[in-house]
């Protein structure tokens, strides 16, 4: 729409112009409208009308706008995702491997840290009970084969650490983060000898609970 130039004298606005209810400027200008001034104000010199700007609105849909949210996606009953991964020696390791029997999967946050570490030699001091209970004990965190074997040689551990790179497995299993999802979750899954999930327990800031809960469940079945 061209610009419309109006040369006023020094008038009151309200006396040019008749009193009126707010109008749509148009379909394209997104339900903006025009008011009337108040008897009060008044304007001098040059009024300009041109076509209003173009307003770009964000979108419901907008990416920008999206939140990625993680919901838990194996369930007490349920049975997980098979999935592959490399353990401290660097074999592929198959989840299906261990059916037949019960496994705890524990999910920790990174080798050496002072949590993890007192997580691991836990079920390392107790790695005697599970296997009584008739259960295999399965470490994974993001950290890489070489990192989990200098982890296990150190702390003498007898069990298999594998190594979720880039915490695929920890999504698909929903496990939930801490601290606002700064700071990966320690979660622990115990799956009987069919696969399915019968205990998930969580305890970021208690590392130990976790093998004194899946102990005391394994031994009650």
């Amino acid at each position: 729409m061209a610009s419309l130039s109006l040369s006023l004298q020094k008038h009151p606005l309200p006396c040019l112009l008749p009193r009126q209810s707010p109008k749509p400027l148009s379909s394209s200008s997104h339900n903006l409208f025009i008011l009337p001034k108040s008897s009060h104000s008044h304007f001098y010199g040059t009024v300009k009308l041109s076509s209003p700007p173009s307003l770009s609105l964000p979108s419901s849909h907008s990416s920008s706008r999206k939140k990625t949210l993680v919901f838990a996606k194996v369930n007490k009953g349920g049975v997980p995702p098979i999935f592959t991964l490399k353990d401290q020696e660097g074999r592929n390791v198959t989840l299906s491997k261990f059916k037949g029997k019960p496994v705890v999967v524990y999910f920790y946050p990174a080798d050496e840290s002072p949590g993890c570490t007192k997580q691991a030699c836990a079920f390392r001091d107790s790695y005697e009970k599970f296997k009584k209970a008739g259960a295999e004990v399965v470490g994974i965190s993001g950290d890489d084969p070489s990192s989990h074997k200098e982890f296990a040689k150190k702390y003498r551990l007898p069990y298999t650490l594998l190594s979720d790179e880039g915490n695929k497995i920890r999504k698909e299993w929903g496990v939930p983060g801490d601290l606002f999802g700064t700071l990966p979750g320690r979660q622990t899954y115990v799956l009987d000898k069919n696969g399915v999930v019968q205990l998930i327990y969580n305890n970021q800031f208690q590392p130990e609970k976790h093998i004194d809960e899946t102990l005391k469940f394994l031994q009650s079945i």
